[in-house]
């Protein structure tokens, strides 16, 4: 099983495949945003890579990213990833501090929308 690292919280095992954005709230209890539900339409589940920052994206996540201006290295949407190795991430969007009263809608098993898979 891929190991998690979350700074500040800890490692965590997390089922092979399962996004990123549901294993911070599920395996790593952290209150990660996710206001748009995982569709890759707000940016509040970004989170900064450290360490096994994957190689490749989806189409929506490039799109959406471009969009809001965000393009600092290792930053990446954690609705649009999949578990499939060791990672280390650093939580930039989170409940706390942020005014929302919650971290967002239920989050799809998988990416959504179906992904078009690139090269970052």
């Amino acid at each position: 099983m891929p190991i998690l690292k979350v700074a500040g919280l800890g490692e965590f095992e997390v089922p092979p495949g399962k996004r990123l954005v549901k294993a911070l709230v599920e395996e790593a209890g952290s209150d990660q945003l996710h206001a748009c539900g995982g569709g890759a339409r707000c940016t509040t589940c970004r989170v900064r890579f450290t360490e096994g920052e994957p190689n490749r994206m989806t189409q929506a996540e490039r799109d959406v990213l471009a969009a809001r201006g965000v393009t600092e290295p290792g930053v990446r949407l954690s609705c649009q990833i999949a578990c499939d190795a060791d990672m280390t991430v650093e939580l930039i969007s989170r409940l706390e501090g942020s005014g929302r009263k919650d971290q967002g809608g239920a989050v799809a098993e998988n990416i959504e929308p179906e992904p078009v898979w690139t090269d970052r």
